[in-house]
């Protein structure tokens, strides 16, 4: 069994793991925000959307942050008439991806600032081990 600071050590660890991934999602839509089809009439890049969840791990008997799916979000395609685009249909419309970039550098903010909340947990129990052990040097 591990002791406190060891277990949220290990939380912490799992959810920097987890908003690692959340970002590298964000990272690509938000490159792919402007990407269309390769033909005209073909869909674009779909926006990907990530959903948490928590594991059990029993050796720390604590819940560890998990991706549990890497989806795709069901909102439509935006429509833009284009008409000397390659990816534009017969009547000169392309289909955009659904991905709104405000929304995506806000997930990636909020993606960034709990990564650098778990980051601190992690060296704030690291500093409260080195702490303990001063103690018992003493």
């Amino acid at each position: 069994m591990l002791d406190a600071l060891q277990a949220s050590m290990r939380v912490a660890g799992s959810a920097l793991e987890a908003q690692s991934i959340r970002m590298r999602v964000v990272s690509e839509n938000i490159a792919n925000a402007q990407s269309t089809g390769a033909a005209p009439g073909e869909d674009p890049y779909v926006r990907k959307t990530v959903t948490f969840g928590s594991e059990l791990d029993r050796a720390a008997r604590a819940e560890m942050v998990a991706v549990k799916r890497i989806g795709v979000d069901a909102a439509p395609f935006r429509i833009v008439s284009d008409p000397g685009n390659p990816a534009a249909d017969a009547k000169g419309n392309v289909k955009l991806p659904n991905v709104d970039p405000l929304i995506e550098v806000a997930d990636l903010r909020e993606s960034n600032r709990a990564y650098e909340a778990n980051l601190q947990t992690i060296k704030e129990a690291r500093d409260l081990f080195a702490m303990t052990i001063d103690l018992l040097k003493s």
